[in-house]
Formats: structure tokens, C-alpha cells, sequence
């Protein structure tokens, strides 16, 4: 038996979300939307303008649930939960790994190689699917620069060379996304991964997709007890979540890539769905972003072969295997963080 606690995302604005008995209930206009019950829900996120009840919130928090809070566009802006609680001493053997170089740069190496071979996975895939004879060209190229990436990692003694080989394949892989997109590419075309702020609407959708991927990786690292904020790969900065980060890499590619291919490929997000904004930024608008939403709940529903299981699990039950497997290695029980890579 899977259970698998679902995620709330809230994204009309000016909701009201209170506690009702054992349920929450949401109102907007002082009518009555949805009420639920909150065993069935194992986070909350909220986009915008949205209003939480003190008792809800303490609920909440007494509860080990998480809220999250987003603006209108997906970006982070505060987390809410309890106390903390995991095993202090997880934690201790987390904080040992990152100040050992030794086994800080197997953790990352590992990342890095699960990434470059989903990313290598996708662009095949790709590959098989197109009969555009420019396209298979650049995706075979990038697929050759991520199996010449693999092999250099087995080689490396040092991080910094490690980012940079795990950067060489991403502007490979970037370079290559607009031959996987077969709908209106003079629409959907990637201009370079661009951030704060998106450029375009391919960005637009990278951004939106990753943020709530994140969040899934850093809500699966605190339920194992496991503190987001110390990572392996990432460099630490204060408020950046180093090791949800890190565990988003080798996830990212099948998780939220495809699935923005799927939207796009499949006509399910279109040119009139982003908004411009002054300055040049490109954002989803809010029909578009519950569409999006969607279609991610969705495919978390859909189940993979794990090759450290053996057996198929649902995609949204990824970060917390990867994070239980992670706990284990810190632990001492295996001898390796073994990434998940897709077949």
C-alpha cells in the first residue's frame, strides 16, 4: 500500500482558508468553495493574495503540515511550519558530510551524473520521436556532449570541476530544448535560461515548474528529518535551500522538463497565456498557472521504475525516496547516494 498526502494550491485571490472541526474549509465572498478534510493533505500552498485563519495556521503547524506562501507568480516568499523535529543526530552526520571534502564531492558527483543522464534520457527520447532531420542532428549533438560529461565525472577529484562539467551539459541541453518543442516554436522559444526575471514564455514555464518542485524537495528533506538549507553541489548562502536544490537536479529533467514539453507539444498552454510585464518580464497568467498546477498534480500521479526499489513508484513519492536514500547514506548504511535515473 502507497500513501501519498496531497499538496492544497490555492490560487484565487483574496480566499479565506479557516479551520472547521477537522476540515479546512476555503471562502471567497463569503461563499463557501471547497472544505475538505486536512488528513487528506500534507501541505499547503498558497499563490498571491491569499488569507489564512490563526487557527488554521496553529493547526498547522501542531500537525507537522507546511504552508507555503508564493507570490502571483510562483516565486518564494515564506514557509510556515511547527516546531522542528528529525533526529538531531541525522542532522549532525548531514553537517559532518558537508564540511568532509571527500564525501561532499561524492554526494555531488552523484547528483550531477544522475542529472546529465536524465537530461541525456529526455533528449533521446526526443531524438526517437522527431522526424526532423535538423533536430535529430542537435539532439544527438547534445546527447554525445552529456555521454562525454558521464565519462570525464569518473575522473574528477575536485567540486569545482564538477559544476563546470555539470554546467557544459546544461548549455547543451538548454541549447537543444527548442528541437524537442514541435508546436509554434516562434512562440515558444527558449532565449537562454534567464531567471529574475523569465524572458519568454519557455523560461516563464521552467521558473513556475521548478518553484513548485522545490517546494516538493524541501518539504520531502524535512519530513526525513534533513535540513534543506545544507547542500552538497550548491554553494550555501543564507535563505537559499542548498540541498533542495540539489536534490531538484537529477529530478528536474524528468519531473518538470517534460512535462512543460507535454504542455506545450500538446497545445495545452498557448501565446495568449503569459503576461508581459514592463522591463520584459514573462509570467503565467493565473488561468494558465492553474492549468500548469494541474497538469503537475497530475503527473506525480504517474508511476516510474525506481532501479534502487525494483519496483514502479509515483513520480510525486521521488524527492521523498531520493531523500530517505540520501538519510541513509549520511547514516552509514550504504555506502553511496544513489540518484534516480530513468530508463
Amino acid at each position: 500500500m502507497k500513501e501519498i498526502l496531497n499538496t492544497l494550491y490555492v490560487t484565487t485571490e483574496r480566499a479565506y482558508l479557516h479551520l472547521d472541526h477537522d476540515t479546512i474549509r476555503m471562502e471567497a465572498k463569503e461563499t463557501k468553495l471547497v472544505q475538505m478534510p486536512l488528513i487528506h493533505l500534507s501541505s499547503i500552498v498558497c499563490f498571491g493574495n491569499i488569507l489564512l485563519s490563526p487557527a488554521l495556521i496553529h493547526r498547522c503547524a501542531e500537525d507537522g503540515r507546511t504552508i507555503v506562501l508564493l507570490d502571483t507568480h510562483g516565486h518564494f516568499k515564506a514557509r510556515i511550519e511547527g516546531p522542528t523535529s528529525g533526529n538531531v543526530l541525522l542532522r549532525q552526520a548531514q553537517y559532518v558530510a558537508n564540511s568532509d571534502q571527500t564525501r561532499a564531492f561524492s554526494i555531488a558527483r552523484n547528483i550531477v551524473a544522475g542529472k546529465v543522464q536524465n537530461c541525456r534520457q529526455v533528449l533521446m527520447r526526443a531524438y526517437r520521436e522527431t522526424e526532423n532531420d535538423k533536430d535529430r542532428h542537435v539532439l544527438a549533438a547534445a546527447a554525445i556532449v552529456h555521454a562525454n560529461v558521464l565519462k570525464r565525472l569518473e575522473h574528477y577529484t575536485l567540486i569545482e570541476a564538477v559544476r563546470g562539467s555539470e554546467g557544459d551539459a546544461a548549455r547543451a541541453y538548454f541549447g537543444a530544448f527548442d528541437s524537442m518543442v514541435r508546436e509554434d516554436r516562434t512562440v515558444f522559444t527558449l532565449n537562454g535560461r534567464t531567471r529574475r526575471p523569465p524572458l519568454d514564455r519557455v523560461n516563464a514555464l521552467l521558473s513556475f515548474v521548478y518553484t513548485l518542485l522545490r517546494h516538493d524537495c524541501a518539504g520531502a528533506l524535512q519530513g526525513v528529518g534533513l535540513d534543506p538549507q545544507v547542500g552538497y553541489l550548491h554553494v550555501l548562502r543564507p535563505g537559499r535551500p542548498a540541498l533542495a536544490l540539489d536534490l531538484m537536479e537529477e529530478l528536474r529533467p524528468i519531473v518538470a522538463d517534460r512535462l512543460i514539453l507535454s504542455l506545450i507539444n500538446r497545445c495545452q498552454i498557448q501565446r495568449d497565456d503569459f503576461i508581459e510585464r514592463e522591463g520584459g518580464a514573462i509570467h503565467l497568467t493565473e488561468k494558465a498557472r492553474k492549468v500548469v498546477i494541474q497538469a503537475y498534480q497530475n503527473r506525480k500521479q504517474n508511476e516510474v521504475q525506481h532501479r534502487v526499489l525494483s519496483k514502479k513508484i509515483p513520480i510525486g513519492l521521488l524527492p521523498h525516496v531520493q531523500a530517505r536514500l540520501l538519510a541513509r547514506h549520511l547514516r552509514g548504511d550504504v555506502p553511496d547516494y544513489l540518484p534516480f535515473l530513468y530508463r
